[in-house]
C-alpha cells in the first residue's frame, strides 16, 4: 500500500554548498528551476525536515506552483557544525543564504524565515533587497536571540549534565534534543554568538522596505515585540497565530495558508 505520508516527508540528498569561511551548508530543493523561488530557513536547534517537511509546509508552497530552496543553517541539520560562537554572527548566517543563492543562480526569490531563520531574514532583506521581493517573518524575536537562555546552566548541561533548573532552559534543552542529529555544543555556540554579534537586535528606523507579514503565535511571549516590528515596517503586516506558542507555530495550517497568500500577491 502506498504511504499517505510519502510526499509530505520525503527528503532529497542534501546539495552542499561551499560558503566564503569554508564552511558547507546543506541545501535542498524540490520543483522546477523556472517556477518562481522560495527560500526557507528554519529556527534554532531545527532544520529543514523539522521545520518545512514534516509540518507540511514544503508540500503546500509546491501545489502553489513554488519552487522551494531549503538550507540547513550552520550549526543544524546536515550542515558543518562548528563549536566557535563567532563562526555564528548574524551577518556571517545571511551571508550564507546569499552564497546559496549564488550557487542555484537565483536572481529574485520570495524568503520564509521561522524564529531565528526569521531574525536572519531581517538581515536577508536589509543586505540583499534587490534579491528578496517578499519575505515572511515567523516568531521573529525583537532583541538579543535566545536572550532568555541561561548560558552557564546550559554549559554546565553540556559539559558534565548537570540538571538545569531555569525553566525556559529546560524548554530549549529538550528542544534541542528531540531532533535527531543536534550537537548541543554547536548550539550552545550558537547562543553565545548572538550574544557577541553587534546585529542582534532589529532596528526599526532600519527595517526592510519589502512586503513584509509578520506571523506570530498568540500564546508567545514575544508577540508584541513581533507586532511592533510590523508596525515600524514600511510595508509591514502582522498576523497572529491562534492557540499557537513559539514552538509549535511552525505547525500551524493557519500561519502556512495566511503565508503562501501572501507570497502570491502582487
Amino acid at each position: 500500500m502506498a504511504n499517505p505520508f510519502a510526499e509530505l516527508t520525503e527528503m532529497p540528498d542534501p546539495v552542499y554548498v561551499m560558503v566564503g569561511d569554508g564552511y558547507r551548508i546543506a541545501t535542498y530543493a524540490w520543483g522546477d528551476d523556472s517556477d518562481p523561488t522560495v527560500v526557507v530557513v528554519h529556527g534554532f536547534a531545527s532544520n529543514t525536515r523539522d521545520n518545512w517537511v514534516s509540518t507540511g509546509w514544503v508540500r503546500d508552497l509546491r501545489r502553489a506552483g513554488y519552487r522551494v530552496l531549503a538550507i540547513d543553517q550552520r550549526g543544524h541539520g546536515a550542515s558543518d557544525k562548528p563549536h566557535e560562537p563567532g563562526q555564528y554572527d548574524l551577518r556571517l548566517l545571511a551571508s550564507d543564504v546569499e552564497a546559496v543563492l549564488d550557487t542555484y543562480l537565483v536572481d529574485t526569490a520570495r524568503y520564509v524565515g521561522y524564529s531565528l531563520g526569521a531574525r536572519v531574514g531581517w538581515e536577508v532583506a536589509q543586505d540583499f533587497a534587490g534579491r528578496i521581493e517578499r519575505v515572511v517573518l515567523g516568531g521573529v524575536p525583537d532583541g538579543i536571540p535566545l536572550a532568555r537562555l541561561d548560558l552557564p546552566q546550559a554549559r554546565a548541561y553540556v559539559e558534565d549534565g548537570t540538571p538545569v533548573t531555569d525553566a525556559v532552559t529546560q524548554n530549549y534543552i529538550r528542544l534541542t534534543e528531540r531532533v535527531a542529529g543536534n550537537d548541543l555544543r554547536a548550539l550552545l555556540a550558537i547562543a553565545e554568538g548572538m550574544r557577541m554579534s553587534g546585529t542582534v537586535d532589529p532596528d526599526p528606523s532600519r527595517a526592510p522596505g519589502q512586503p513584509i507579514l509578520f506571523a506570530t503565535g498568540s500564546e508567545d511571549a514575544i508577540i508584541e515585540g513581533s507586532r511592533a516590528l510590523a508596525s515600524a515596517s514600511p510595508q509591514g503586516r502582522f498576523v497572529e497565530i491562534p492557540g499557537r506558542h513559539h514552538f509549535n507555530a511552525p505547525g500551524s495550517r493557519f500561519f502556512r495558508e495566511a503565508a503562501i497568500e501572501f507570497l502570491g500577491e502582487t
